[in-house]
């Protein structure tokens, strides 16, 4: 039996947790089916980094307005918004894979997806601090990205083997009905901790500067987020996994989903034990060693021709990420006053997408130009250097003892 103190008998936070779960399972299944499919029909490694890039344009474009409406609205509206036109997408997809569709109409789709996406995120860690109080925020964020994760590894699993029996048509729908299902959940959490909003003379320019500004001025911040955007956009290595799956390992798509999943597993497991242990000391160089863990991770599963060896790297990066990530969201948390967090989470949002489908198209285009084991070899190595540049260049971000010590002094009013 849970803890009377525990984050998860805070009223609202179930619901909340059960939507991002049916929302994340449907991103996982699409992203895994997606990238398949696409590989499948066309057999050339750029092809996944065009599926990249195809989300990561309107995202690019798209954050920075989504921030200022998302600080300015109901956070969980935009967020209900945000997934509805995730599932129109789901069933575009569904229905190009029913009737047989070009390849290019799978790219405009996935743009429409990347659009609503650029709303998702910011929206989703903008509405956490409104659900859960300030003391509870640090575990809840960890119990958050564990539950979220759990669904990651059934996800990918299911959706390389739903794509192995009968195509893309079932998983799609399964996708939309996911979507779906989540807008529904979304709708029994209750807001309780939002802060009353404040009219805002400005433009929207200068509510874009002052976001810029405001991470300029926190080097905690800047120095956050920027190592997460360089570790994953050189070093990741999921974009190459239908590459690896399918001439390196020799598994095919249900061996797809497995690696996929095995990255959620670790992230699951350190996620968990943080819900319930969370730590608060020596949270600068806990990040900095979690990132090198992640790196070496990648590293060995770059060089590994045996299944269960990629599967327990994939495993190890996927644990080390999960105490990034952790520390990284706290920090972020932390240190953004509520009134400027949906720019501040547009700005994060916009490296961690940056990381993840421009990353997409870095490994891709590197397979192509070098092979996917040079590539993901690279990579991983670019990763450590990584680590290194950046422990000499945010020395503050090296030296932060306790999420609190990155609280701003004081609130900005713009």
């Amino acid at each position: 039996m849970l803890a009377e103190h525990s984050v998860y008998r805070q009223p609202g936070f179930l619901p909340f947790l059960v939507s991002r779960v049916l929302a994340m399972f449907a991103v996982q299944i699409l992203a895994v089916v997606v990238a398949w499919q696409v590989y499948d029909l066309t057999r050339d490694p750029m092809a996944l980094a065009y599926v990249g890039l195809a989300q990561f344009i309107p995202m690019l474009l798209l954050l920075m307005p989504a921030g200022d409406l998302i600080d300015r609205y109901d956070r969980k509206l935009i967020l209900a918004l945000s997934w509805g036109v995730e599932a129109l997408c789901a069933a575009a997809l569904l229905w190009l894979s029913l009737v047989q569709g070009p390849v290019g109409a799978f790219y405009i789709v996935l743009v429409f997806y990347g659009c609503a996406r650029a709303f998702t995120g910011p929206a989703l860690s903008s509405l956490l601090p409104q659900i859960v109080p300030r003391e509870r925020l640090a575990p809840a964020i960890a119990a958050n990205s564990m539950i979220v994760r759990a669904s990651t590894i059934s996800g990918p699993v299911l959706g390389g083997g739903l794509y192995a029996l009968g195509g893309g048509g079932l998983t799609y729908a399964v996708c939309l009905g996911c979507f779906l299902g989540g807008v529904l959940m979304l709708g029994l959490v209750k807001v309780r901790y939002a802060e009353a909003r404040q009219a805002l003379e400005s433009t929207a320019w200068q509510r874009f500067t002052a976001g810029i500004q405001f991470i300029r001025s926190r080097p905690i911040i800047l120095g956050t987020i920027s190592l997460d955007l360089f570790a994953v956009l050189l070093g990741g290595v999921v974009a190459l996994l239908p590459i690896y799956a399918q001439e390196v390992l020799q598994v095919g798509p249900t061996g797809l989903g497995i690696l996929r999943s095995a990255m959620a597993i670790g992230e699951v497991l350190v996620g968990f034990y943080l819900s319930v242990r969370p730590f608060n000391r020596h949270v600068g160089m806990s990040m900095f060693a979690a990132v090198a863990v992640f790196g070496v991770a990648n590293l060995v599963f770059s060089l590994s021709s045996l299944f269960w060896l990629s599967f327990a790297a994939l495993l190890v990066a996927g644990g080390a990420d999960m105490v990034s990530m952790y520390i990284r969201s706290s920090l972020v948390q932390f240190s953004t006053p509520d009134a400027m967090r949906g720019r501040v989470n547009a700005v994060n949002m916009l490296f961690i997408g940056s990381s993840n489908e421009l990353g997409e198209f870095r490994a891709g285009s590197s397979a192509a130009w070098f092979g996917a084991v040079p590539a993901a070899l690279l990579g991983s190595l670019c990763t450590l250097g990584v680590v290194g540049g950046w422990m000499w260049g945010f020395r503050s971000l090296r030296k932060v003892d306790r999420f609190e010590d990155a609280a701003p002094a004081q609130a900005p009013r713009t």
